[in-house]
């Protein structure tokens, strides 16, 4: 992991982490060949640090973690999903700017 308060999710341990976790979760579903995802990247560490004890960040490897990938009907990456309360609240397909991720955040955590 690139940032210490990003956590890694698989298959395992998904429905713990993420849709029993009792804070909104953001998820960046991705893999190392995906030149977009690394794009992101910088953006999903910031704001896993700006948003530290308030919400929790964590990254799928879509190609080690295919089980989560297919329930969720993950088909593009880099997608990143919003969970609150177990709920899918927004999903983001492909490099999406900081702000749009904020403006979702700020209100999950409102």
């Amino acid at each position: 992991m690139a940032h210490e308060n990003v956590r890694e999710f698989t298959d395992d341990n998904f429905k713990t982490e993420a849709i029993e976790a009792d804070q909104p979760v953001l998820v960046d579903f991705w893999a190392d060949w995906c030149q977009p995802c690394h794009i992101i990247a910088p953006t999903i560490d910031e704001l896993a640090e700006d948003y530290a004890g308030r919400v929790k960040v964590g990254k799928v490897d879509t190609d080690a973690n295919r089980g989560i990938a297919v329930e969720l009907g993950i088909s593009s990456i880099p997608t990143v999903i919003l969970f609150k309360d177990g709920q899918i609240v927004r999903k983001f397909v492909g490099v999406t700017a900081k702000k749009d991720f904020v403006a979702e955040l700020d209100k999950a955590v409102a």
